[in-house]
């Protein structure tokens, strides 16, 4: 038998994996990609760097979560 936090756990992953699609799409239309590379690498060689590898583990970060 399922206790209710496990009941509620279940029902905001499935409101998360509904919405996190359209949420993306989102991002993905209103972020100027070109744009934003330019500024991180005008602000220089190692931040871009930095700035990257971060956005990188955020992404493995969330598609690991979302496999659970």
């Amino acid at each position: 038998m399922r206790t209710p936090v496990e009941t509620i756990k279940d029902k905001t992953m499935n409101n998360l994996r509904t919405y996190l699609p359209a949420l993306i799409v989102v991002l993905m239309l209103t972020m100027s990609s070109c744009e934003l590379v330019g500024d991180i690498f005008k602000a220089g060689m190692w931040t871009a760097l930095i700035i990257i590898v971060l956005i990188v583990v955020l992404l493995a970060w969330i598609f690991r979560k979302l496999r659970r």
